[in-house]
């Protein structure tokens, strides 16, 4: 099955390929580095290295405490960190610079998962989250390198996939040495699609040991003094296609209502900048972007935060903060920044990818949901009438985070490092 599996990927890498050239059209940065992605370097990488796969964005800003803890307890250990997307890859640069190393991901097609762990030669595979990746998964057996799986997921919609191809997932899955699972409903899914139980362990999201550091709150107040000049501010962060559309026209029905509001958009995706700042010109608002370096006067309506690696910032600077990517059918994004930050959060309907946190936040009133649009108006405006509920909101999500920290720490113990050559 594997090898049916491996003839259909070189079949399809030609569209894969093109993929990436269509990507590139509104991402430049996809047309770079082809070669790393089929396991071709241009330079000699250091071996033995302990190898951490992100595949974006939100899973490396979950690794990064992991690695500050490895590199201040291990600081002579050689650390890989592969993504696959261009912004997670930026990321990873800004946050830890030359102290690791960094390449992409590989394909998962033999000869270049060959061609990457002979250049590499890692000690230990880690993979973020969930993917399952059967060439990878196998060769990693083959070679006798430790694979672990951390802060592994899977969603009910994935069970079903997997549970189509057991041939395929079954000998890929016994190839981990431990998955690590953020939840114990986590753990029964992995044991679904045939994970040995042996093998599967639930420590934890590692996503609750998120670290704000005391300059990003102080910036981010200094931010609201001069940049917002003491406006209300509403953040919607990690919002999708569709998404900014509903929140424009929230926004000119609060825009009487709320004296001085301003709507802060920070899209999910870079290569969607512009369009969202022409969407919210042709409805008729003043925009100023953050790489304009302007100020929000009193003329402006929408603040556009077209940056990457600010988020954090900007929840310290805003009043209330709406996370994306569940006001559409997206699954929702990390809710758990903004509540370690102290912004009242709010989010919509769709939160598949964090439903448990959404569930538990809700439940100890650390967060607030919006089934529609009708409702996340009323809440902005309640939020807005009652600072005693916004303090409420921020000081229930705070100890809510820290009551759930940890897993970093477990992690860390279960790679046992100091057992590696």
């Amino acid at each position: 099955m594997r090898r049916l599996y491996s003839l259909l990927f070189y079949c399809l890498t030609p569209f894969v390929i093109l993929r990436l050239f269509w990507r590139s059209l509104k991402n430049p940065a996809y047309c770079k580095r082809w070669s790393e992605r089929f396991g071709f370097y241009a330079q000699t990488y250091a071996q033995g290295v302990v190898w951490f796969h992100a595949v974006s964005v939100g899973e490396s800003e979950a690794l990064f405490p992991l690695i500050h803890l490895i590199q201040s307890r291990h600081p002579q250990r050689a650390i890989l960190i592969t993504t696959t997307t261009p912004t997670g890859s930026a990321r990873v640069k800004a946050v830890l610079g030359e102290s690791v190393l960094h390449v992409y991901f590989p394909y998962d097609l033999p000869d270049v998962i060959e061609r990457f762990l002979q250049t590499f030669k890692p000690s230990l595979a880690v993979i973020v989250e969930a993917e399952i990746w059967v060439n990878l998964y196998h060769a990693c057996a083959t070679k006798h390198i430790p694979l672990y799986l951390i802060n592994a997921r899977l969603t009910e919609k994935s069970v079903c996939h997997y549970q189509k191809i057991p041939s395929l997932v079954i000998p890929a899955l016994n190839s981990i040495t431990i998955c690590a699972t953020q939840t114990d409903d986590d753990k029964e899914r992995f044991l679904a699609i045939g994970a040995n139980s042996q093998s599967v362990k639930n420590l934890g999201n590692i996503k609750f040991d998120i670290t704000i550091a005391d300059d990003i709150l102080s910036q981010g107040l200094l931010l609201k003094n001069q940049l917002f000049a003491q406006r209300f501010v509403l953040l919607a962060a990690s919002t999708h296609d569709g998404e900014e559309l509903l929140l424009l026209d929230v926004y000119a029905n609060l825009k009487e209502k709320i004296p001085g509001l301003v709507l802060a958009i920070a899209p999910r995706h870079p290569e969607r900048f512009a369009s969202v700042e022409t969407l919210a010109k042709n409805a008729g608002f003043n925009v100023v972007t953050r790489t304009s370096q302007q100020l929000c006067d009193n003329k402006a309506d929408v603040f556009l935060i077209d940056t990457l690696g600010e988020l954090k910032l900007f929840y310290a600077a805003v009043d209330i903060a709406f996370v994306g990517g569940s006001l559409v059918p997206v699954g929702g994004h990390n809710v758990l920044e903004p509540a370690a930050i102290g912004v009242p959060t709010l989010f919509g309907f769709s939160m598949q990818n964090f439903a448990l946190i959404a569930e538990k936040m809700l439940a100890t009133q650390a967060a607030i949901q919006c089934k529609n649009v009708a409702e996340l108006e009323s809440k902005i405006i309640e939020l807005y009438n009652q600072p005693q509920l916004r303090n409420l909101l921020i000081l229930n999500a705070k100890n809510f985070v820290t009551q759930n920290q940890g897993a970093t720490e477990r992690i860390y113990k279960l790679l046992n490092l100091e057992s590696l050559p």
